[in-house]
C-alpha cells in the first residue's frame, strides 16, 4: 500500500507542474459536459462518466482477522450490482464549486492470510463516496487553467464477509461506517489544439481515515462545441480504520467519458 501511496503522490506532483489555462472542467475526464452560461456569468456543468476501477486491499470487521481482497475490473463487472458516478460544476470568473459522486455495490473473492482461517472468503461492498469543494484559479490563459480546491469529501462504507471452510467456516458478518475526510490539491487542463486536451486532478487529505487521495489523468478530444470524449486512468484510495472495521483499500482503472455541451 505505501507504494500505491508514493506513486499517487507522485502523479499529484506531475499534475501541478503541467501548463495550464481556462477552459472549464468537471473532473479530470469531463471537462466540457453539458455547460451552460447564465447571464450572470456562472457557468454550469453536469457530466457522468464511466470508471472501469479494479478493487484492491484489507476490510475487516468486529475484530475478526482482515480479509485481503484483489480482484480487477473483470472479476468486479461479474459481480457488480449497481454503480453510479457523476460529477458537477458551478464555475464563475476564477472561482469554482466542483462536486464528485461515487457508488458502487459490488462483490469479490478474497483470502485470509496464509489461507489458514477460511478455505475461501466471500465480500460485498456498497461504497459511497461524496466530494464537494471550491476551487480558485492561480493561473489561466486562453489554452487552460489550474486550480487549487479544497473541500470535504464525505464517505460510507457496508462491507459484508462470509467465512467459508476451514476454521471459521459458516461465519457470516456484516458492518459499516460513515465518515468525512478534509482533502485539498490541484486540478486543471490544457489544449494543446483547439480539439485536443489533457485534464487532470490530484487530491490528498485525512480526517476519519488515516489518508485519502484521488488522482487522475486523462486525454480528450473536442469534437465539436457540443460533443467531446477522453479517456484516461484514475485512481483512488483511503485507509479508516475504527472500532475494529478497516477499509483500506485502493480502486484504480481506465476512466472514460463522453461530454455533451448544451
Amino acid at each position: 500500500m505505501k507504494a500505491i501511496y508514493l506513486r499517487a503522490i507522485l502523479l499529484l506532483a506531475g499534475i501541478s507542474a503541467a501548463s495550464v489555462g481556462n477552459a472549464a472542467d468537471v473532473t479530470p475526464l469531463t471537462p466540457e459536459a453539458k455547460t451552460v452560461e447564465s447571464q450572470s456569468g456562472w457557468e454550469f456543468t453536469f457530466a457522468p462518466y464511466f470508471w472501469a476501477a479494479g478493487l484492491s486491499g484489507d476490510i475487516g470487521q468486529f475484530g475478526l482477522p482482515e480479509v485481503h481482497v484483489d480482484a480487477d475490473f473483470g472479476d468486479i463487472l461479474n459481480n457488480l450490482d449497481f454503480a453510479f458516478m457523476a460529477a458537477g460544476e458551478a464555475r464563475y470568473d476564477r472561482f469554482s464549486i466542483v462536486g464528485d459522486v461515487i457508488y458502487t455495490k459490488l462483490g469479490a473473492d478474497a483470502d485470509t492470510p496464509a489461507g489458514i482461517l477460511a478455505d475461501s472468503v466471500d465480500v460485498t461492498s456498497k461504497t459511497f463516496a461524496g466530494f464537494l469543494g471550491v476551487g480558485y484559479a492561480i493561473l489561466e490563459d486562453q489554452n487552460g487553467h489550474l486550480d487549487v480546491v479544497g473541500g470535504m469529501k464525505v464517505w460510507s462504507a457496508k462491507t459484508e464477509i462470509s467465512f467459508n471452510g476451514g476454521i471459521l467456516a459458516g461465519v457470516d458478518v456484516e458492518d459499516s461506517a460513515t465518515w468525512v475526510d478534509a482533502v485539498a490539491g490541484v486540478r486543471g487542463n490544457y489544449f494543446f489544439t483547439p480539439e485536443i486536451y489533457v485534464t487532470g486532478w490530484g487530491l490528498l487529505g485525512a480526517g476519519g481515515a488515516d489518508i485519502d487521495w484521488d488522482v487522475a489523468l486523462g486525454l480528450g478530444y473536442k469534437f465539436n462545441d457540443t460533443i467531446s470524449a477522453v479517456a484516461g486512468y484514475r485512481a483512488l484510495g483511503v485507509n479508516y480504520d475504527n472500532d475494529g472495521f478497516v477499509f483500506d483499500v485502493v480502486q484504480q482503472g481506465p476512466i472514460f467519458g463522453v461530454a455533451i455541451r448544451f
